[in-house]
């Protein structure tokens, strides 16, 4: 009795074993910002991204300098002219120091709309050629190790040259 007794847990522990080993999952990795950096379009939309900043960048600067020079001139003018004349020309400049505060900020929402609407295409290209990759060669999971992301170690399969050749890069 004692020998069935223990057939049978070794039995049990054999099923349990092979059923665990059968349920693994295949998991394979890439460094997905590795993957979009390198992708064409990505550089693309960088490059116009840049030009449109350095666009904002020389326009604000025009302002500032036509600001100076205006402050310049109405500090040298500022004994000549009533003290009405001086407050009027101080909130001028007060609301073109504004409007240029405002100009600024609308820059830089413009820039950051422009940078998700060309980023997310490359983006989604990009994942939905790792999926396409992955599942062709029976992968259920796909980490991301792109550094900083949390994954510690990634010793299975890295699917880099197979999405870059899908993606003909």
């Amino acid at each position: 009795m004692k020998q069935f007794r223990t057939l049978l847990v070794a039995l049990a522990l054999t099923i349990g074993t092979s059923g665990f080993v059968n349920a693994q999952s295949k998991v394979a990795h890439i460094a997905s910002q590795e993957l979009v950096e390198s992708m064409p379009a990505y550089k693309a939309a960088k490059s116009e991204i840049e030009k449109l900043n350095k666009t904002y960048d020389a326009e604000i600067r025009n302002m500032v300098l036509e600001l100076q020079t205006t402050m310049k001139k109405y500090q040298a003018e500022a004994p000549t002219k009533t003290e009405e004349e001086n407050a009027k020309r101080a909130q001028e400049v007060q609301a073109t120091e504004k409007s240029i505060t405002d100009y600024r900020q609308n820059a830089l929402q413009d820039l950051q709309k422009k940078e998700i609407e060309l980023m997310k295409p490359i983006y989604e290209k990009a994942r939905t050629s790792i999926q396409k990759v992955a599942r062709a060669q029976g992968f259920q999971y796909v980490l991301d190790s792109t550094t900083g992301t949390g994954v510690i170690m990634a010793d299975g399969k890295d699917l880099m040259a197979d999405v870059k050749k899908d993606l003909g890069i």
